[in-house]
This record gives C-alpha cells, structure tokens and sequence, in this order.
C-alpha cells in the first residue's frame, strides 16, 4: 500500500492549518517539519539533521544577490532618488488623454529595474500617484488598475528578489533566469500601454484630459538627460554587464549597490541615515527570507523522503496527460492557490513537487521558471488575499473596497496570462537573452 497520499495530505494540511489561524510562513513550516520529521524521519535523528541543514540552506552562493538587490532598492526610493525619475517621464508624455494613467506604467517600469520589489512599487506609486489621479477626475479602474500593474512589474523585470529566490531554491541558473524575464516584461508593458488606450477610447471620460505644461524638445532633453539616464547607468550595471558576460548575478548586484551609492554623492542625497534605513530594510527581509529558506529544505528533504514528490510525480504521469496539459494543470494549481495565500509560501509548496516533474518531462529549466514567476505574479493581484491589494488600501483614500481594486486589477491579470500563454507557445521570447549570454 502506498502511504504517499496520507504524507502529503499531513504536510500540506498542517502547513495551510497553521497560516490560516495567523501563524508566520516561517513558523508554520519549522512546526510542520519537527511534526513530520517525528512521523517519517525516526524523531530527535530528523531534528538534528534539520538542524544541520540550516548552515548549508543559507551559504549558497546564488543567494547573495538577495540582499543586495534589496539594499539597491532601498536606497533608491528611501533617497528620493524616484521623484526626479517620475517629473521627466511626465515631462515627456505630454498632453495625452490618461497621461497620468501611462506616467504610472513607465515609471513603474523604470523603478522595477532598480528595486526588485513588487511590495515597494505599488507602494511608492500608489503614494506618490494615486491622490493626484483621483483629484483629476479619473474613474477608479483608470487609477488603481495601473498601480497595481506596474507594481507587478517587479515580479519579471531584473533584478527580480523573487526570481533569485526561485533560482536559488529550484537549482536555476539565477543570471539566466533574470535576462529572461527581460523582454517578456517589456512586452507586458507595452500590453498595459494598449490597455490603456483601448479603456480611454471606448470611455473618453474614464480620465478627463487636461492641460499639462508644456516643455521644448531641448527641455525633455534635457529632463531625462539628468533623471532618467543616469538610472540607466544602474539598469546597465545589473543588466547588461550579465548579458555581456562581464559579471555573474552577484558582482553584478554588487555593481548596482556602489552605482546607487554613487548616484546619491552626484545628486548630494546621500546621508549615513538613509544608508543605515537601508541596511536595515534589507536586514528585516532577508533574515526572514533565510529563515524561511532554512524551513522549505527540510520540507523538501520531508516530500522526498516520506515519498510524497516521488509518489505525486507518479500520481500524475499516469495519467498519460502531454507535457503542456501537465504545465497547464501546474499553472492552475498556482493560480488557485494565489486567491489564498502569498507568492513565497506557494512558492515553498510547489517547487519541491512541480520542479521534478518538470525534470521528467524535458522542460528549459529557465524558461519554466520564468511561468512560475509569471504565474506567481498573478497571485499578488487576485482577491481575496492579493499581497498588492493591500498595500493598495493602505495608500488609497479610506472606505475604497478590496472589490474595486480586485476589479481594476482585472484587465491587468488578464494581460499577464496572455504573455504567459504567449511564452509557452513561442519560448524564445524568453530564452532570447540567456542564450545570448550563453555564446
């Protein structure tokens, strides 16, 4: 008799039990992995060898960008460094209808290559954007809709924290799958572009046009000349040294680090203060992601042990499914989990599972990574437990409802799945750059 069922069924419960009565991600997984490594692993043996693997689980290299993507980031909106990135954008678009609605999605196109954080963009846009829209007069899916889109730029678009943390845990080569998530989000970009332009023609007064001030060609220049290419410089630093092969994923967060330090002596913000808030952001973050980290390979050694992922793996070849039925029915699985817990726990829970079945079935690691991102991303922006929905509330005027934000979301996600439809049918839009880095 197979016991595989009984395994996975104590462990996934347990875990969801535990987050639904308010546990912490990390706490919910060490309390599940003493539980289980007394019914599986032979007891006080499991918990030392638990233990042990608390050393090896955080001394990978691939994780070293971790911290340092989130210091950059930090740095660069704790500094105010943004706000001169938003007034050139804005000097350039003009007088187009939903100006502010565009200025939301390319600034947070923008600052996702400098930060990493989809949590910090929806935050800083919200703040910084959403009062003004509202004060214009746009209709509520024209202002919240963009925020939370860009914000989820963040997701794909290098330097990604989550697709370090992804590389790092399901054994992907994390420069590869940073270049890969490259284009697909410059794609998504111009998708929520198109969006754009399509809500304002069917309702013209889903954002009342209004005069903006008007500035030279030599004055747009010049505006982006002093914000917005020097943010190139650090966008070069992370990106284009990897493609180059000038630096691996590592040197090259480093790189970005000294060149945010640099940006803040040439624009004469720099202060030991922020330096310290910044350490100290990045410090609250990746202690809890390592010791989360240190929590998902003991449960991983669990599923492997207890023959729940061998079993599972099994479970579901036998149903003779094509490989790109499985990959669909592993993409709803991440899609319904996403309605009810965050990105890093399903995280935690599906790649020891979907990562093998992956193997088996011949997939480009790299590129099966970037679906999980994308899948994974949809999960900040779906109700009821959408991670950006409530950074949302927290920046948006009160008594405004989950509803209306799940809502102006919506246009947004669906966008997401046809990119992610799109890369499964034609992979090289997201295998173009890693295989250029790769020659």
């Amino acid at each position: 008799m197979d016991y595989w069922p009984i395994a996975l069924s104590v462990m996934i419960g347990l875990i969801l039990s535990l987050m639904g009565i308010g546990v912490p991600v990390a706490f919910a997984f060490f309390a599940t992995n003493i539980v289980c490594l007394y019914l599986f692993m032979g007891g006080p043996v499991g918990v030392t060898q638990m233990v042990s693997n608390f050393g090896d689980a955080v001394s990978m290299y691939a994780l070293t960008p971790l911290p340092l993507f989130l210091v950059m980031g930090s740095l660069f909106f704790r500094s105010g460094l943004g706000d001169g990135v938003l007034r050139a954008i804005d000097l350039c678009i003009g007088n187009l209808r939903a100006r502010l609605s565009y200025l939301v999605v390319l600034g947070g196109a923008v600052f996702a290559a400098l930060s990493g954080s989809s949590l910090a963009n929806t935050g800083m846009m919200g703040a910084s954007m959403v009062p003004e829209m509202l004060k214009r007069g746009y209709k509520p899916h024209m202002v919240y809709g963009p925020v939370l889109g860009a914000g989820g730029l963040a997701v794909i678009i290098p330097p990604s924290s989550l697709a370090v943390l992804i590389g790092s845990l399901a054994q992907i080569d994390v420069g590869a799958l940073l270049l890969a998530g490259l284009v697909p989000g410059l794609v998504l970009v111009a998708f929520y572009i198109a969006l754009i332009r399509t809500q304002t023609t069917l309702d013209a007064e889903a954002a009342p046009q209004y005069t903006a001030p008007s500035a030279t060609l030599r004055q747009k220049f010049a505006a982006i000349l002093a914000n917005v290419v020097p943010m190139g410089v650090i966008i070069f630093l992370v990106v284009g040294t990897i493609i180059l092969g000038i630096a691996s994923a590592t040197e090259s967060a480093a790189l970005g680090c000294f060149g945010v330090i640099g940006l803040l002596f040439a624009y004469r913000r720099f202060s030991w203060e922020v330096i310290w808030t910044s350490l100290n952001d990045a410090m609250k973050v990746s202690g809890m992601t390592f010791l989360i980290i240190t929590a998902s390979t003991t449960f991983a050694q669990i599923l492997a042990f207890s023959g729940a992922s061998n079993g599972m793996i099994q479970w579901l070849i036998a149903f003779n499914w094509t490989p790109y039925a499985m990959l669909t029915v592993m993409i709803v699985i991440i899609l319904i989990l996403g309605m009810f817990m965050d990105q890093l726990s399903m995280m935690l829970i599906t790649l020891p599972i979907f990562m093998p079945i992956s193997h088996s079935l011949g997939f480009d690691q790299v590129w099966f990574g970037l679906i999980l991102l994308l899948s994974y991303e949809v999960g900040f922006t779906t109700p009821p437990f959408g991670l950006l929905l409530f950074v949302m509330l927290g920046v948006a005027p009160k008594g405004t409802k989950l509803g209306t934000l799940a809502w102006a979301a919506l246009p947004y996600i669906l966008c997401t799945l046809i990119l992610l439809a799109l890369i499964v049918m034609f992979p090289s839009i997201a295998l173009f750059l890693p295989k250029l880095m790769r020659v």
